[in-house]
């Protein structure tokens, strides 16, 4: 199963904005992809609702995982959007 590691660079962490940005990337992908701390359970990344329980912080990593037909340029798609800050002013 593909999998991309990536450090979180908002600001905020994968909170409000970030994470809507990003659930709402992940929904449009064609393959389902989960997201997890190091040592967590995985969550959908289309949930906005998951991806705030990860509590996951302004440079923490956290893992992408994805499979099926497209699974590789999913990862990719929402790696950039986590490793940009997406609350600078």
């Amino acid at each position: 199963m593909p999998e991309r590691r990536v450090t979180v660079a908002s600001s905020v962490g994968l909170h409000a904005r970030p994470a809507a940005l990003l659930a709402k990337a992940a929904a449009a992908q064609p393959v389902t992809v989960t997201i997890r701390k190091d040592g967590g359970e995985p969550v959908e990344a289309a949930s906005v609702l998951g991806l705030m329980t990860l509590g996951a912080m302004h440079g923490d990593e956290v893992v992408l995982n994805a499979e099926g037909e497209g699974a590789e340029e999913a990862l990719e798609a929402l790696a950039s959007i986590i490793a940009e800050d997406h609350d600078q002013g």
